[in-house]
């Protein structure tokens, strides 16, 4: 990944592509950004996730990571502080490897 693939991420909503009408969060959704490994600073919506689901973390699909069209593992620090959920950023996954 290059920079330019690091400034289409940013900010962007983990399925939706750069040319989406709406690539952004939207304001009445819950979200965790995505720390580190290949999908670096965007937004995964975990509206609706019930806190089980959300302590499990996520394995999710990309092409950008060790095994293209494999998927990166995304977890919740331990005792990481999240606040109540609503909209808005609610908690951090960080990246913690990859599987085909």
């Amino acid at each position: 990944m290059n920079a330019d693939d690091e400034q289409l991420l940013r900010g962007r909503v983990y399925g939706h592509d750069h040319d989406h009408p709406n690539p952004g969060p939207l304001p009445h959704q819950t979200y965790a950004v995505l720390v580190g490994g290949p999908l670096d600073g965007l937004l995964l919506d975990i509206t609706g996730w019930r806190p089980e689901e959300i302590e499990d973390g996520v394995a999710l699909t990309t092409e950008l990571g060790r095994w293209p069209g494999g998927r990166a593992l995304y977890d919740p620090l331990p005792g990481e502080p999240r606040p109540p959920g609503g909209p808005g950023v609610v908690c951090r996954f960080h990246y913690s490897g990859d599987t085909p």
